[in-house]
């Protein structure tokens, strides 16, 4: 008749992969029937209720206690049985890692290997921001596999890791590339040029893995723990990791992958990312689930719809030409002290409009006498307010007078007045050619752009010209030639207004924004440069990746503070001044 039979070892701490395995080997011996290898927590009693093997010595343990069940044809087999389990645990041990003396504490572990620089924690959630505060303290980068971390005690990680010019990555964070090897639930990827961050453990294998199905390489991967981008969080590793990524030699595209993140967070996010990406020259793919983004590109960002897509634009920026993937030089060093404005002159209505929406992505205000919003209608066309784009093709301009592609004088006199306002650091402007518009519109407006300029300059100021040739070179105006008196005056000239505005939005955004923080140098050196080498604290199987990746490691013989007894436990805390 069959029986079930359990044991409870109070205390008794085994990694959950080690339990998963002894669980079944017992469930492979000769007539046992079932097996469960679990600890002694409410939720794994419910299962072993569900599959009929919780006996009552097994419902009176503890979170902290063993509980061993075994149903077998008849009682004496499942005695049998669970007399053998002390053997499998040896037999599983020596199967295991080669390591032959394994510390017990996460402080004897740093001595064995003190330039280990990562620590992986993989043990029960209740324990895991202890021994991650312990890492932390020895200056060691945390990888926090472990969930069940309260919000409280991540925020208080990540806050005190970040002071240190650490890194904590997690919780549940269950995969990670670091100077190609991988952590926890990682993908084997190549080498490439392409950085990661990601709040979304199989939305970085995912696109990780078609990165380099694609041909292409990682240089490394961020997890971040899948409440990064929450409202809570505030998004503090993935801060960290695109700082990191931005400075890092090895990278020059970066890809920020997260679940639904909460819509303040993620807009300060993406706008450390466009600043990140005006400093340092690096294009960022974004995929957030669930985000709706201003447009499919805001300078140097690139949305991507899916996770694939992703992967593809990454690759494709990744292996593009210098031309399409630099970003030009801003030299903000050249503005004073409170220039932060744009003032926009435009002939062409159209093109003063695609240039309102297209600042969208960058500038929260931008008054106009043509506005997408009437509540940023200028109230007199005539004075500019803030960012200002003036449509002087508009009736109230053209009264009496020839329109602007003809008669450029109102245009030269609104330039001298905007180039006068300490506050204005760029001006736009189109020149647009071709039969019916004035014949050399250059020949007046270069010199008001240098003279505007000039005037600037004896004021102690920079003044930034930014001026969109319409146009062919068969139009009669002689459009190189045109070109060439812009330039000589100064300006910086574009054939493509969408790549005007989008130059012009990232200058007004570094000018209107602080600089990223930033990590010391010796922090990048040392999370990314150098070769991985690392302590793990739970889970076997990790450290195991990580021998069969040819990365040092030491495994840690860790059990539960104090036995897991909650009231020693807090007496222990104290007297470490916790």
């Amino acid at each position: 008749m069959a029986a079930t039979k359990a044991t409870v070892r109070t205390g008794a701490y085994h990694d959950s992969v080690i339990l998963m395995q002894l669980q079944r080997s017992l469930a492979e011996l000769p007539d046992v029937l079932d097996a469960g290898v679990v600890m002694g927590t409410d939720a794994n009693k419910a299962v072993l209720a569900q599959s009929g093997l919780l006996t009552p010595e097994a419902e009176a343990a503890g979170a902290d206690d063993l509980v061993i069940v075994v149903r077998a044809e008849d009682e004496a087999i499942a005695r049998a049985a669970l007399d053998q389990v002390d053997d499998l645990l040896v037999a599983r041990r020596r199967a295991g890692t080669a390591q032959k003396y394994r510390p017990r504490s996460l402080e004897t572990a740093a001595e064995m290997m003190p330039d280990a620089h990562w620590v992986l924690i993989s043990v029960p959630g209740r324990y895991a921001a202890g021994v991650a505060r312990e890492a932390l303290r020895l200056g060691k980068n945390v990888f926090l596999y472990s969930d069940n971390v309260s919000l409280d005690d991540e925020i208080a990680l990540k806050r005190a890791a970040a002071e240190d010019g650490l890194l904590v990555m997690g919780p549940d964070c269950g995969t990670a590339i670091v100077n190609g090897v991988g952590l926890g639930f990682a993908n084997r990827v190549r080498r490439g040029t392409i950085g990661l961050v990601a709040a979304s453990g199989t939305g970085l294998q995912q696109v990780s893995s078609r990165i380099h199905q694609l041909g292409g390489g990682i240089s490394h991967a961020l997890g971040t723990g899948g409440r990064d981008l929450s409202e809570a969080v505030g998004a503090l590793t993935a801060h960290q990791g695109l700082t990191l990524l931005s400075q890092d030699p090895e990278t020059d595209v970066i890809v920020l992958i997260s679940k639904p993140p909460a819509p303040r967070v993620a807009d300060e996010l993406l706008e450390a990312a466009r600043l990140s990406s005006a400093r340092w020259g690096k294009p960022v793919v974004v995929d957030f689930v669930g985000y709706l983004s201003p447009a499919r590109r805001v300078g140097d960002l690139h949305f991507a719809a899916s996770f694939d897509e992703a992967a593809q634009m990454a690759l494709q920026l990744a292996t593009a030409t210098e031309d399409a993937t630099s970003a030009p030089e801003l030299n903000l060093e050249r503005f004073s002290s409170g220039q932060q404005y744009l003032r926009g002159l435009f002939s062409g209505g159209t093109l003063a409009y695609e240039t309102l929406h297209l600042l969208q992505g960058y500038l929260d205000t931008v008054y106009s006498n043509v506005p997408l919003d009437e509540a940023y209608r200028l109230a007199d066309s005539m004075v500019s307010q803030r960012h200002t784009i003036i449509d002087l093709g508009e009736d109230e301009f053209t009264v009496g007078r020839l329109h602007p592609m003809m008669d450029n004088e109102l245009r030269i006199r609104r330039m001298q007045r905007e180039a006068d306002d300490p506050e204005v650091a760029l001006i736009l402007l189109d020149v647009v050619l071709g039969y019916g518009a004035h014949p050399d519109p250059a020949s007046e407006l270069a010199p008001a752009i240098a003279d505007a300029r000039a005037s600037a300059e004896e004021a102690g100021r920079h003044l930034e010209v930014v001026a969109v040739v319409v146009g062919t070179d068969e139009d009669p105006q002689n459009f190189d030639a045109q070109v060439g008196q812009l330039e000589a005056a100064g300006a910086r000239v574009e054939t493509s207004n969408d790549l005007a505005v989008h130059y012009v939005g990232r200058l007004l955004q570094s000018l209107n924004q602080p600089p990223p923080a930033e990590f010391p140098a010796e922090a990048v050196s040392s999370v990314l440069r150098e070769p991985l080498s690392a302590i793990n604290v739970g889970l076997e199987s990790f450290t195991e990746s990580l021998l069969a990746q040819d990365a040092p490691v030491i495994q840690v013989d860790w059990k539960p503070p104090a036995g897991g007894n909650e009231r020693l436990m807090a007496m222990l805390r104290r007297m470490k001044g916790e």
